[in-house]
């Protein structure tokens, strides 16, 4: 049978989980069986920059963190699931990719 692969991404936790769960309670009320979500491992970009706007000047240095977070869940592929789920109203901040697997 084939599979849905559902690929969430964000920068806000806060945002991607209802995301989730609202995805969880579609699977439980269609009465499919929902593997994950399966956490992947957080992506941290570190960006280090002098304070001084010409660049040179004081020796102190501002760190900027940006952590992606990423979550997986696969779900059989059928209409009665796949419908409600493009339909739902996804924040800007969150990324979903939809594939289809065999």
């Amino acid at each position: 049978m084939a599979k849905v692969r559902i690929k969430l991404s964000s920068i806000d936790v806060g945002q991607l989980n209802p995301v989730m769960t609202s995805i969880k309670e579609i699977a439980d009320r269609s009465g499919v069986v929902m593997r994950g979500p399966i956490p992947l491992p957080t992506r941290r970009m570190k960006v280090t920059t002098r304070k001084s706007p010409c660049g040179d000047g004081t020796a102190t240095f501002d760190r900027f963190e940006m952590r992606v977070h990423r979550r997986i869940i696969d779900l059989p592929a059928e209409d009665r699931v796949l419908h409600p789920i493009m339909k739902l109203q996804i924040p800007r901040s969150v990324q979903i990719k939809i594939e289809m697997k065999e």
